[in-house]
């Protein structure tokens, strides 16, 4: 394994280190422990620690926090007029964005209402214009393009 960890090389080092994204997002979004994470994404915290460590600092009572935003890079699925793709996002703020995105469009695919929808009008994640037109949405659901139950993407390896 090589000494920087936030660039796998394998796939198998790419699927690790997305579960410990899913962690430090996790602990981010719920206020979970480490530990409590890395039960619920199925990950030894001291392999999360070996990956994201980084991104964590010690509270005044010793309990591991995550730091509040990163600048890591994410391969995640993003839909496109032709399908899902893969970007790449630059830092948790992007990719949080992202996560309220698709959650919106899993709510128009749900649902059919469109009001979530309305705050990506015009956007662009990752060089992708966000998908807002509820025709193309409906299409790419019907076809099975749309990748909402997983976001973060294993990039092709040579390995």
């Amino acid at each position: 394994m090589s000494d920087d960890r936030s660039n796998p090389r394998t796939r198998r080092e790419q699927e690790v280190y997305n579960r410990a994204m899913n962690v430090l997002a996790r602990m981010r979004r719920t206020g979970e422990s480490l530990t409590a994470a890395s039960r619920n994404e199925q990950i030894d915290p001291k392999t999360v620690r070996k990956y994201v460590g980084a991104e964590f600092k010690k509270a005044d009572d010793g309990q591991t926090l995550p730091t509040k935003a990163d600048r890591r890079l994410r391969h995640m699925w993003i839909p496109t007029s032709h399908g899902k793709t893969v970007a790449l996002i630059h830092g948790s703020v992007q990719a949080s964005e992202l996560g309220r995105y698709l959650s919106a469009v899993g709510q128009y695919v749900w649902t059919g209402n469109t009001d979530a929808l309305e705050e990506f009008q015009g956007k662009s994640i990752g060089r992708h214009q966000l998908i807002t037109d509820p025709t193309t949405l409906t299409q790419l659901a019907e076809s099975g393009s749309l990748q909402l139950d997983s976001i973060y993407a294993l990039p092709e390896s040579s390995s």
